[in-house]
């Protein structure tokens, strides 16, 4: 799918079907993962290649063969706004089937994160970030939010490579004991997270749908001081896979 004759006329070939990969830390990571790139572009070849020589030797080489350097106003215009790094690329996204299948795979060494209807597309990229990075099997966003939207992948660093990101209705989740987290919940610090489990987290405005309230199992609650009204989406997801992981799960290998 290359095209390293003209890689402008490639990004317009196939931006509207792949997934922009923006500045050198989402591509560093796309690549690491395993994510097929057709098209990478920069503004300054010998800088992102230093950054790959300091960041990520693992992958310098492959990003060597890459990278295609293009005058600065050429990169502008390809991207929503300019990357610090000036470096982007376009990644094939994975199948939902593919997807599918491994978020519905048993037994699960480690638990999927379900976003109930998210709100902010940064949160989610946040949250997608922290799920790769504690090795959990996939994210799961119910409602309109698109998980793949190009800011929710800004925010995750390319990282929804790492792990697997789709969209379902709440009859669609993966099988495994469901734990909501809830203020009305049991304390998490008495309960052992299995590893199979389905943690779910509400809206940053509303808290849980009554239809995933419907279907959980357990409904669990984060410690926090009196009059303090909740934990950011992102550190509440945080707090849960940590406490997973401390009491006997572990990041996959």
């Amino acid at each position: 799918m290359n095209d390293p004759v003209d890689p402008v006329r490639a990004w317009h070939r196939l931006a509207g079907t792949c997934v922009l990969l923006d500045g050198f830390h989402a591509l560093k990571h796309a690549v690491r993962f395993g994510a097929e790139v057709p098209v990478a572009v920069t503004a300054d070849r010998r800088a992102a290649l230093a950054l790959a020589d300091e960041l990520a030797p693992d992958v310098r080489d492959t990003l060597d063969a890459l990278l295609s350097e293009v005058p600065q106003g050429t990169y502008a215009s390809l991207v929503p706004r300019p990357h610090p790094t000036a470096v982007a690329a376009l990644a094939v996204r994975p199948s939902r089937e593919a997807n599918l299948r491994t978020l519905a795979h048993a037994p699960r060494g480690a638990p999927v994160v379900v976003l109930d209807q998210p709100r902010n597309l940064g949160n989610a990229g946040a949250v997608i970030r922290l799920a790769a990075g504690f090795g959990a099997t996939g994210v799961v966003t119910t409602g309109t939010l698109d998980p793949w939207h190009p800011t929710v992948v800004r925010g995750g660093a390319g990282l929804h490579f790492a792990t697997a990101v789709e969209r379902l209705g709440v009859d669609e989740l993966p099988r495994g004991p469901l734990f909501a987290l809830d203020p009305e919940g049991e304390d998490i610090r008495g309960v052992k997270l299995p590893d199979d489990a389905v943690l779910a987290f509400g809206s940053e405005r509303s808290g849980l749908s009554a239809a995933l309230r419907a279907r959980t199992d357990h409904l669990l609650a984060l410690p926090m001081r009196p009059q303090v009204s909740s934990y950011n989406l992102a550190t509440s997801v945080a707090m849960t896979l940590y406490h997973w992981s401390a009491t006997g799960g572990a990041p996959a290998p």
